[in-house]
């Protein structure tokens, strides 16, 4: 359940009171794990997984009824944020969002100890200026800013942030409520027995606080323009492949200081976080580049990553258990070895899996406990979505496999509408042995394409916008999930 999900009055979920709600219903459900999306401040085509800022929070998810609650914003200032819509509107967001977080920020107590302690702190100095000195430039990259900032000299950098002061704690105040608030949802959900699984993409935006703050860990000419970018090859669903566009790391100058800034950054999402997932883990073995200005990702290259030295810098901070590997896509025998090194769980999706292979490692019954095994992931399309749109022959495939599959844990399938099928489905992850079953919240309630959260490789309006109503989290879905969760001793 991404948090932009949850239901809210105000237009996108946030860490206000659908949040909580939905808290009280995994409880009651029996269910002890809520994976969530990256919480990242977004940008161009609202993707999490292409932040200005790798360690930000979204100011979206701040709650208008939360700063309600603190005297912050008024109701009529509140309401006036409200709307109907059934799909996250990120420009009716932008519009009456940032308005409310000025005047909330106008009402803080800019002297309070806990935010003097907060700025002292300097975990989010170069956020502050990298937006201060955004919406200065007239929301210019900062690769097109004045040498002085862009090159960050100090003297000038320190004058940009005493003179635009109101500005650069306006930003600083954005994530020291963000943070606030999400570490009070999540200690409500661990008193709740709910832990929390967050997301790490692999790579942040060329034009971020990442980059701008440490561009020699980055394959980058003088001027900030990548030598190559991330990409991922063709392959059967993508003919020309997937060029992301993002910088790519520059593994020497990472090792110089014993991949400090990876260590660092995986120790400080696992405070965040109960667990994290680490998107495109493949692409710490080898990852594939593409020459800077290339139209697609056909002309690209497999570069090798000293992933031995970067994974004991990462494991001299971080409790390996606690760590999830995407190792989705083009997998070889590198990745499957490093995954075996590192000893983390991989992902199992199970709309992979009937396709008429027998040796499938997919199938459920083949699933062993190290993995946490999926219906399917936000990058798929739902499980009645995918069987209203699947050809003859692959739901043949799908009815014959998940046949196969029930007899393997004793089951049988009683009928082969798409409902039941789905039904099906969602009980085979349950009995398989994975040591953890994530079942999208569209999955819980059959839910058709319309809530597909992302088509891979598009920018559609449709992507990142999927909404769900307080209603959904009735007492027939909880049942559903807690009796299944007992019969599979997931409880």
């Amino acid at each position: 359940m991404p948090v932009f999900s949850l239901p809210s009055g105000y237009g996108i979920g946030d860490f206000g009171s659908g949040a909580y709600g939905f808290i009280d219903f995994l409880k009651k459900a029996g269910q002890s794990v809520w994976q969530i999306l990256p919480l990242v401040q977004t940008g161009y085509g609202n993707s999490p997984y292409s932040s200005v800022c790798s360690y930000s929070f979204n100011p979206y998810f701040i709650s208008p009824e939360i700063l309600l609650q603190k005297g912050l914003a008024t109701k009529e200032e509140a309401d006036f944020c409200k709307t109907e819509s059934a799909a996250v509107d990120y420009g009716f967001l932008y519009s009456v969002r940032f308005p409310l977080l000025k005047k909330a920020f106008s009402r803080f107590d800019k002297n309070a100890a806990e935010f003097k302690e907060f700025k002292k702190s300097g975990r989010f100095y170069n956020y502050a200026l990298f937006m201060a000195l955004k919406y200065a430039s007239g929301q210019k990259h900062f690769y097109e800013w004045e040498d002085c900032y862009k090159y960050r000299d100090e003297a000038a950098l320190r004058a940009f942030y005493n003179d635009y002061a109101e500005e650069t704690d306006f930003w600083q105040f954005i994530q020291f409520e963000a943070e606030r608030e999400w570490f009070a949802l999540k200690k409500y959900a661990n008193a709740n027995g709910v832990s929390i699984f967050g997301d790490l993409p692999l790579y942040p935006a060329l034009d971020s606080v990442d980059v701008w703050e440490n561009p020699s860990i980055f394959k980058l000419d003088d001027n900030f323009t990548p030598k190559t970018v991330a990409g991922v090859p063709p392959d059967y669903f993508c003919e020309n492949g997937q060029l992301w566009g993002n910088p790519v790391y520059d593994y020497s100058a990472l090792e110089k200081d014993g991949f400090k800034w990876w260590a660092e950054r995986i120790s400080r999402e696992l405070k965040k976080f109960d667990y994290i997932r680490i998107d495109h883990f493949r692409g710490l073995d080898r990852y594939y580049e593409v020459p800077f200005g290339a139209k697609d990702a056909k002309a690209g290259e497999w570069v090798k990553v000293p992933s031995e030295k970067l994974f004991k810098a990462i494991h001299s901070v971080a409790d390996k258990t606690r760590i999830i590997a995407e190792d989705l896509g083009i997998i070889d025998d590198g990745v499957r070895e490093l995954l075996k090194k590192t000893g983390y769980a991989g992902m199992k999706i199970l709309l992979f899996a009937f396709n008429g292979e027998k040796d499938n490692l997919y199938l459920p019954e083949r699933i062993q406990e190290n993995a946490v095994c999926y219906t399917g992931t936000h990058d798929n399309d739902t499980l009645m979505g995918y069987l209203a749109g699947a050809s003859a022959w692959d739901k043949n495939n799908f009815i014959a496999g998940v046949k196969e599959s029930l007899k393997a844990f004793g089951g049988a399938l009683m009928a082969e509408t798409d409902s039941d099928l789905a039904d099906a489905a969602t009980e085979l992850g349950f009995a398989c042995k994975a040591n953890m079953f994530i079942l999208p919240f569209a999955d819980v309630i059959k839910k058709g394409s319309d809530y597909r959260i992302n088509e891979p490789g598009t920018v559609k309006p449709q992507n990142w916008a999927v909404r769900f109503k307080k209603s959904d989290f009735d007492d027939n879905s909880a049942e559903k999930l807690l009796k299944l969760s007992v019969k599979y001793s997931r409880v």
